[in-house]
Parts: C-alpha cells; structure tokens; sequence
C-alpha cells in the first residue's frame, strides 16, 4: 500500500479544455495529488529533463504521466517511445489518456511500455470517475519506484 502521499501526475495534452477538465475531475475526485501539464511531447521531454526553462522546482519528476495520443510537435508515440529508452526515466508510469480507439494505437502503445491506456470519457461524471479509479489504483495499491533523478 502507499503511504497517500499527494501524487505527482503530469498531464500532456494539446487541448486547453481538455486539460481544465481533466484537472477539475481530480479535484473533485479527492485524489490526493499535485498536478502539472504540458501541451505536447517537446514539452514534455523538455519538462522531464529540465530543459526548456524548466527546472527541479517548477518540474517535480512525476509519479504519474497522463498522455494524450495525438498532439503537434511530438505526439504521444513518439514521446512515450523517447521516455521508455531514456534509463532514468522509464521508470515513470505513463497512462495513454486519449480518445482513440484504435486498436492499433492501443498495441502499439502498449509493445511501447505504456502501463495503461484510457480512452477519454465523453462525460464530466465519467470523467472523474476515472480519476476517482487513479486513486483507487495509482494510490491504495500501487507501491510506485522511487525517483532515480535528483537533476539532470
């Protein structure tokens, strides 16, 4: 069991809206968390190496990626193929949180080392049930890995 920490989760997202929801859906589901967000995988990349005006304060390694499938500039795919061959981040549990059906995208991700995929719920009340499901499984359950990193 974890110890309820607030969880650190990263959201990668393109779409303002999309981002504003799912961070209201995690304060009313009573997830304990911190959460961040970023609008593609240049981004991203750029926010777990901190680099791109990032640093170790305004970019706390996260316990949690929430990744959107189809961005500009680096989408998910290849940001997810990129974390996974970087050693000091693979460790990272990442989430595809997309609206993409595809069972192609869903294997590819998948044979990429995505932890979980979620297709985007249609409704806010189903959205936060989804992230209600994050705290039960991402912090009830789940022993996370330590951060490796203390800078790069």
């Amino acid at each position: 069991m974890n110890d309820y920490r607030p969880l650190t989760i990263l959201l990668v997202d393109d779409d303002e809206d999309d981002l504003l929801l799912a961070q209201r859906a995690l304060d009313k589901s009573d997830l304990p968390h911190k959460a961040y967000s970023v609008h593609n995988g240049v981004e991203l990349l750029e926010y777990l190496n901190r680099s791109g005006g990032y640093t170790e304060k305004t970019a706390p390694l996260p316990d949690l990626i929430l990744l959107d499938l189809n961005m500009p500039k680096k989408n998910g795919i290849e940001a997810l193929t990129e974390i996974r061959a970087d050693a000091a981040l693979r460790h990272i549990p990442i989430v595809l949180f997309t609206t993409s059906n595809s069972e192609q995208d869903i294997l590819h991700c998948y044979q990429l080392g995505a932890n979980s995929y979620i297709k985007k719920p249609v409704s806010f009340d189903a959205l936060v049930e989804v992230m209600g499901s994050l705290k039960d499984y991402w912090v009830q359950y789940v022993i996370l890995p330590p951060h490796r990193i203390a800078s790069r």
